[in-house]
């Protein structure tokens, strides 16, 4: 096979292994709701937040000035800014691991799960690293089959023996599955990057290189917060409006929506924003807007999609489930597709502004988001209570949309002015 055939096949391939992904994660949330009570998978959607809030705060966004700087040089001096970049990040496993195993009960998580936690916490803190790494290296097949035996390996085996077993119907087995997994992912990805050779492991830690990261990535950390938040703090506070019940709901719709954006980053965003990184470093606007223009008609393309088959699908589904707490929260389901909808949608201004450099608005839309988030919550439960989370999730993803696309508009007509001028 030649390497321009090769070429031609990648997205596919990737788009193929992505949607295996895809399709195991959307069995498991189905097989955990029909074989766990809604409070337990309540629980688990709880827990599954706590783990995506928790990899901000331990990794400090770093990926966001590493994934820059990596590019930028040759694979003798790569292994030197990973080093530095685990040192930072082992450090703060030390400090903060204590606080966290304390917290962790008081927000409601039992505590046989507690001890699951750290664990899962590193392995996945790893491999996601490490799937970050494979996709700037231009590793996209690569990094879609360890994303497969990340997430996808572990809900094949979980539906598989929870469907013939009653014994391992139960969250112990879930997280056991969910670590064994990521194991096997680590070690597969550690030694695809030892394959690599990427030099410079034997210096010494770049302290100044470090504070420099923290810096330009502690600007992004506080917008990456502000977004997460919005997605970790709804369902704590969904369960105090309503019950541990309704989000097991909320998690299942949740669960089924995010699917949109999954496939949007395997078919669409990740093979388009390295195109756009290197338009914008080249200052090469115009071919970069006709880059996001196509970008943001595949997002709309596939949405709608989405919605279409979704809607199709999920009355069927829930039948088969068979418990009628699921089927009488259904409404809940738009709401979130809704915002799943306008979550996506937003990476593709998010994604040229990032490119171009512009960082601020970025920033500033998370921030914003956030505060309408909660605000819009607090006046929403007014109205409806169990409704207030899911609705003040869509008005602050709309908010963040809204604020990217005008921002990034106002960039580019700016940038066309100048060059105009100048001429």
């Amino acid at each position: 096979m030649t390497r321009s055939t090769l070429q031609a096949v990648a997205p596919v391939l990737n788009v193929v292994m992505r949607a295996g992904t895809l399709g195991t994660r959307f069995v498991l949330v189905f097989i955990l709701a029909k074989f766990l009570d809604a409070a337990e998978l309540g629980i688990y959607g709880l827990f599954s937040a706590a783990i995506g809030y928790a990899l901000l705060g331990f990794g400090l966004d770093l990926y966001v000035y590493t994934t820059r700087e990596i590019v930028r040089v040759d694979r003798a001096t790569q292994g030197h800014m990973l080093k530095s970049q685990a040192a930072l990040v082992g450090l703060i496993y030390v400090v903060l691991s204590p606080a966290l195993l304390w917290l962790l009960p008081q927000a409601g998580l039992p505590r046989a799960l507690v001890w699951w936690f750290l664990p899962i916490l590193v392995l996945e803190h790893l491999n996601q690293e490490i799937f970050r790494l494979l996709i700037i290296f231009s590793k996209q097949i690569t990094a879609s089959a360890l994303l497969f035996v990340r997430q996808g390996s572990w809900a094949i085996a979980v539906a598989a023996v929870m469907a013939f077993s009653e014994e391992a119907r139960n969250l112990n087995f879930v997280m056991a599955a969910w670590a064994t997994a990521g194991m096997l992912a680590s070690l597969i990805g550690l030694w695809t990057l030892r394959k690599m050779r990427l030099g410079g492991w034997r210096k010494s830690v770049d302290w100044s290189w470090i504070r420099k990261g923290i810096r330009v990535s502690g600007v992004f950390l506080i917008a990456t917060l502000s977004v997460r938040a919005i997605q970790t703090i709804d369902r704590f506070w969904l369960q105090d409006l309503a019950s541990i019940q309704v989000v097991g709901a909320y998690v299942l719709f949740f669960g089924v929506a995010s699917a949109l954006s999954v496939f949007l980053d395997a078919a669409v965003f990740s093979f388009r924003y390295p195109e756009l990184i290197v338009l914008g470093s080249e200052q090469k606007f115009d071919e970069l807007h006709r880059k996001v223009c196509q970008m943001a008609a595949q997002a709309i393309g596939a949405s709608a999609l989405f919605v279409v088959s979704s809607a199709l699908i999920i009355p069927v589904l829930l039948g088969w489930i068979g418990r009628e707490i699921y089927v009488a929260q259904i409404d809940l389901y738009y709401w979130v597709l809704a915002a799943a909808i306008a979550y996506s949608l937003a990476m593709v201004p998010h994604y040229a502004l990032y490119a171009m450099r512009r960082d601020r608005p970025i920033i500033v839309s998370h921030v914003v988001g956030l505060v309408v988030f909660i605000i819009a919550t607090l006046a929403l439960t007014h109205v409806s209570r169990p409704y207030a989370v899911p609705m003040g999730v869509l008005l602050g993803m709309l908010v963040v949309l809204i604020w990217k696309s005008l921002a990034y508009l106002k960039i580019l007509f700016g940038a066309r002015q100048h060059r105009f001028n100048s001429q």
